[in-house]
């Protein structure tokens, strides 16, 4: 099946500052850019024929409770109006969670007491307070769509994000907003240079408490299904290249747009060895997906004729 630049989402890491294009040390060919330097580089992946980027904010304040996500004048935002006013057309999509901003690293706001239904244990008895959460979550969502996202994308993994966004941003008056679950998320080995470029990495413990474990597809099934029920616009599988059969299995049983994410890792063992992301994206696009999120879509979008 072929892939067609229009099926591309390539991912940026925006931070604070002027002036900024820091390399990532474990992730090659990708960088840290601050406002001013990320237009150029848009530009650039917008003469290549890509439409669609996917913002990724790394603050340079962090707190128990990522305030620095949602406040005004927060990275993303700035990075969203900036992009917005000088490529109208480009399709925004801004990751909406908490990790890269709390000073733990973990997606969710956390409290030490007793489990309830509404919370997920990560580790050493901290819990993921849900109901916080998903009132943290909806704020950065509102954020995002005030300063122009075209999508907003839900990544934490808390039961009901996809819901508490829909119902915060029709409230504010952005109807016209739609929202891409991380729906099927798994708890992966694959996430290394993200969380060493988004300074996200948790500083106890792990994420197995609520992201997926990768022996359980019912649950990721289940899971796509509680996001399009409470009304995700596009939903997700990430990883993606380990995770062919529920990219498949989710194109066959439910009928909305479907993104995979080409994850770190994944960009990590590839390279720059252009048969190899050939034959990768177009094994993903063949399971299903009818978006690929890909750090290699500036070099695919070079060998593809549209």
């Amino acid at each position: 099946m072929e892939i067609k630049k229009a099926n591309l989402i390539y991912p940026y890491f925006v931070v604070p500052g002027e002036n900024k294009k820091d390399s990532i040390g474990s992730f090659p060919g990708q960088y840290r850019f601050s406002v001013d330097r990320l237009l150029p580089d848009i530009k650039e992946s917008v003469k290549l024929g890509l439409d669609k980027v996917l913002l990724f904010g790394v603050p340079d304040s962090k707190d128990a409770v990522g305030t620095s996500a949602y406040k005004k004048g927060n990275i993303v935002s700035m990075a969203v109006s900036a992009v917005k006013k000088e490529f109208p057309n480009i399709i925004v999509f801004t990751d909406v969670c908490l990790c890269s901003y709390t000073i733990h690293g973990h997606c969710g706001i956390l409290r030490h007491s007793s489990k309830t239904n509404d919370e997920r244990r990560t580790t050493n008895n901290a819990l993921i307070d849900n109901k916080a959460t998903l009132e943290a979550l909806a704020k950065i969502a509102v954020s995002h769509a005030g300063s122009g996202a075209d999508y907003v994308a839900p990544s934490a993994m808390a039961k009901g994000e996809v819901g508490a966004i829909r119902a915060a941003l029709d409230r504010s008056g952005y109807k016209r907003v739609k929202i891409m679950g991380y729906s099927a998320k798994f708890a992966s080995s694959f996430y290394g240079p993200f969380r060493n470029a988004a300074d996200s990495a948790p500083k106890f413990g792990d994420r197995k408490g609520y992201q997926l474990d990768y022996t359980d597809p019912e649950t990721a099934l289940e899971r796509i299904a509680a996001d399009i029920k409470e009304g995700a616009d596009i939903v997700m599988v990430k990883p993606a290249l380990a995770y062919l059969d529920i990219i498949y299995r989710a194109k066959k049983r439910f009928d909305v747009p479907l993104a995979a994410y080409n994850v770190s890792g994944e960009y990590a063992f590839m390279g720059g060895n252009k048969d190899m992301i050939s034959e990768v994206l177009s094994a993903i696009k063949r399971a299903g997906a009818d978006y690929i999120i890909t750090y290699h879509a500036k070099e695919a979008a070079k060998w593809l004729n549209r």
